[in-house]
């Protein structure tokens, strides 16, 4: 019987999924086969021995502590695309936050509660309220991946001019793209070319803060900023200087601080991104079939720290290896056993699947003894 831990909810339509004669949902479990995580932070969590997976309900996977778990022999898995249709649907939101002061206007109109000739209040007040229509602007996306590339189908059917950029584009997402959106191919073309900017990438070292003065100088004046990816990708006093001279008009983002609420010309949106029943529901599904396709047949699917790795059952057994990248490990591991193999690499890490109708503990315990062999799964 495999254990599955939750770290946080995870929707009962993902969790149903496992065949309960063979696993277990707990919570409070030491050393689980698996944990199912959303927004808990593990990097302080010490992992046990017999743990084998974490799958993120989401596409972020900054809570987890990726090269660790890599070490260690753990496969982190993440549900790219899942919650995508919810977080296009909020950034199209955003584009009319940004355009006009709805908020403003509402709260306005609502603290005319109680008083009198409100239908003339109204007329006469709403000129303070006023916008601009999207149509016709330019909306410059970084990052054309699974919400980049939906935010601009949906935009330029809106009517929008759109340019994207993103150099990691795969062939498989470009496809689904319009034709009427335009690629270019530096941050530096969509800065200078447009009315409106929305960034969909990874916060990583290199895109940490880079929103900052010296990209905000390159834009144009009164440009409306969204970011409903990471909080860390914007420099936050930069933001507050170009707010405060102009250069920005407004910035929607998911991801409120203290330095951010309250604060004249940003729309803090509570991190409603994926918090739609429906994402919530995909991602539980989506992460519960990864665990089960690995922890049954050891095939791996959209990890974030372990190379894609899926093959069909040739033989009774199957022993899965995960250990380091280095030059003949592979090899060693392959040699202790007769049947077919396949190794797939990822960076400094690499995966074994060896199927087998022979296995002994002898040539377990050699497997894994072999220096750079983090773990080894038998299925």
């Amino acid at each position: 019987m495999k254990s599955i831990e939750l770290l946080n909810n995870i929707a009962p339509c993902g969790t149903s999924l496992f065949d309960k004669a063979k696993y277990t949902i707990t919570e409070g479990n030491d050393d689980p086969d698996a944990i199912m995580v959303r927004s808990a932070v593990m990097h302080d969590m010490q992992f046990g021995k017999n743990l084998k997976a974490i799958a993120r309900a989401g596409a972020g996977v900054n809570n987890i502590p990726l090269d660790r778990c890599a070490e260690e022999g753990i496969v982190v898995f993440n549900t790219p695309g899942a919650n995508a249709n919810a977080v296009k649907e909020l950034a199209v939101a955003a584009l009319m936050l940004a355009s006009r002061d709805i908020i403003g206007g509402i709260e306005w109109a609502n603290s005319l509660k109680g008083t009198e000739n409100v239908a003339k209040q109204v007329e006469k007040g709403k000129s303070r309220f006023g916008g601009v229509e999207i149509v016709g602007k330019t909306l410059g996306i970084i990052g054309l991946g699974a919400i980049g590339g939906m935010l601009a189908n949906a935009a330029e059917r809106l009517g929008m001019k759109v340019i994207g950029c993103d150099p990691y584009l795969s062939v498989d997402a470009a496809w689904h793209i319009r034709e009427g959106v335009k690629r270019v191919d530096t941050f530096e073309e969509i800065f200078k070319q447009s009315d409106y900017i929305s960034v969909h990438v990874p916060a990583t070292a290199e895109t940490k803060g880079f929103l900052n003065a010296k990209s905000f100088g390159m834009m144009r004046d009164g440009v409306r900023i969204l970011n409903l990816a990471r909080a860390d990708l914007v420099n936050t006093n930069d933001m507050k200087a170009a707010l405060e001279s102009g250069k920005v008009a407004s910035y929607v983002t998911d991801f409120p601080t203290e330095e951010t609420v309250g604060v004249k010309g940003i729309i803090a949106i509570p991190h409603l991104g994926a918090s739609t029943e429906e994402a919530e529901d995909n991602c539980a599904v989506m992460a519960a079939r990864e665990l089960i396709d690995y922890l049954e047949n050891g095939n791996i699917r959209n990890s974030v720290n372990y190379p894609t790795a899926v093959a069909p059952r040739t033989h009774t057994n199957r022993v899965c290896v995960l250990h380091a990248n280095t030059d003949g490990l592979a090899s060693k591991i392959t040699s202790l056993f007769k049947g077919d193999f396949m190794t797939k690499t990822r960076g400094n890490v690499a995966y074994t699947i060896v199927d087998t109708d022979e296995l002994s503990e002898s040539s377990l315990t050699s497997a894994n003894a072999l220096e750079g062999v983090y773990k080894i799964n038998v299925i």
